[in-house]
């Protein structure tokens, strides 16, 4: 979930609105585990243990990174006193958050906030037999940044540590297809996630449109269970973003 905002506050009253696109890439072992399902799935070898714990650990992937492309949609607005608060749409969650920047030197400044998540949705899952539509969710985290904007707003350049935890969960993430053809109880799921990681961004444009990127890079644990399966890992995601600003 990028942030795709520079360090420094906007003054009260000012507006930026954000639009663009994200990519949300699981590294390691949780490519491993979406790759393992996918080759189980066309190849259909093996113990039925084996298969439900392959299938679980790709869903359980699935449901706490939310690997894939998601929308950015965002609006923030200065609250005075180098201070803002925002909220943005991404796809499988919606975040609100506040911030105050302090002035370091000349072009220089530190921000500092923190953002809650609802999560209300998830990607598709490498497993056909699972619903992640129902998943829902929260989390908290919180950003420091310190960065550079030139004169008259032309460039900016940020660099910043972010940490944050985010739980999940569905009562039944049956499909309606594996609903019909396996009834029985509900296939519960619970997921939680803990990261921190570091992000780096810029923007350039001309009085009132940017085009900003941005790159964050984190170390997640996700530990959950999907029904009587428990799973366990961790490794690197890595979100790159970017974005056309609107200031008003």
């Amino acid at each position: 979930m990028p942030l795709l905002i520079p360090a420094h506050a906007m003054p009260l009253g000012e507006v930026r609105a954000t639009t663009g696109l994200s990519a949300n890439v699981g590294m390691g072992p949780f490519a491993r585990s979406l790759n393992d399902a996918r080759n189980a799935s066309s190849n259909p070898d093996g113990s039925a243990a084996e298969a439900n714990a392959t299938d679980a650990r790709a869903t359980l992937v699935t449901a706490a990174i939310g690997p894939g492309i998601a929308p950015v949609v965002s609006a923030r607005v200065g609250l005075g006193a180098n201070s803002e608060a925002g909220a943005s749409f991404l796809g499988r969650a919606v975040r609100a958050d506040v911030r105050h920047s302090v002035r370091l030197a000349a072009h220089w400044d530190l921000s500092a906030g923190v953002g809650g998540s609802a999560v209300v949705g998830g990607h598709e899952s490498a497993d056909s037999d699972v619903d992640l539509g129902r998943l829902r969710g929260g989390g908290a985290d919180v950003p420091v940044m310190v960065g550079y904007e030139s004169d008259g707003g032309l460039y900016a350049a940020w660099l910043g540590l972010r940490a944050g935890w985010e739980q999940v969960g569905a009562d039944d993430v049956r499909s309606e297809v594996s609903e019909s053809r396996y009834p029985g109880p509900p296939v519960s799921l619970s997921a939680r996630r803990l990261w921190a990681g570091g992000l780096f961004g810029f923007a350039v444009g001309f009085r009132h449109v940017h085009v900003a990127m941005e790159l964050d890079v984190a170390y997640a644990n996700i530990s959950g269970d999907l029904s009587s399966t428990h799973i366990d890992l961790a490794g690197l995601t890595v979100c790159p973003a970017s974005a056309v600003w609107w200031r008003f």
